[in-house]
């Protein structure tokens, strides 16, 4: 049986810190979806502050992040997504049935200077386009 997407479908980035890739990710799905889908991110460990060379890795393509903050991770947020992608975080992510899960290998952009960053917003910008592809969105 295949996979029903939802009209508006809700798409949560999970990273330990929350201040780089999974804040670089929804500030992608944000832009490039629009209105047409749910974005959230969280943390397990949650920084004091999203990591300033993420923000200015996306202010480069013209995505302004600095309005968001890293937030914990919650078993709510992960039951109100359909799809959970994790990004380094192991085994501290709640597993439920029936979600789709994903776990992106991506470089972790703390501590790296804006020349290491710039792949990895890349990378992420690729795999956010086939997200939106696969949940039957064009990218905006």
């Amino acid at each position: 049986m295949p996979e029903t997407v939802p009209a508006k479908p809700s798409v949560l980035f999970v990273c330990v810190h929350n201040a780089g890739r999974s804040q670089m990710a929804a500030g992608w799905l944000t832009h490039l979806g629009g209105d047409r889908v749910e974005v959230r991110s969280a943390g397990s460990a949650p920084a004091d502050q999203i990591n300033p060379v993420a923000i200015e890795a996306m202010a480069e393509v013209g995505i302004d992040i600095t309005a968001q903050y890293p937030k914990v991770l919650t078993s709510g947020a992960v039951e109100a997504s359909d799809v959970v992608i994790t990004m380094g975080c192991g085994d501290v992510c709640p597993i439920f049935p029936g979600k789709r899960y994903e776990d992106w290998e991506l470089d972790d952009p703390a501590g790296q200077d804006i020349e290491a960053v710039r792949p990895i917003r890349d990378e992420i910008e690729h795999r956010i386009r086939a997200l939106l592809t696969e949940l039957g969105q064009s990218a905006g």
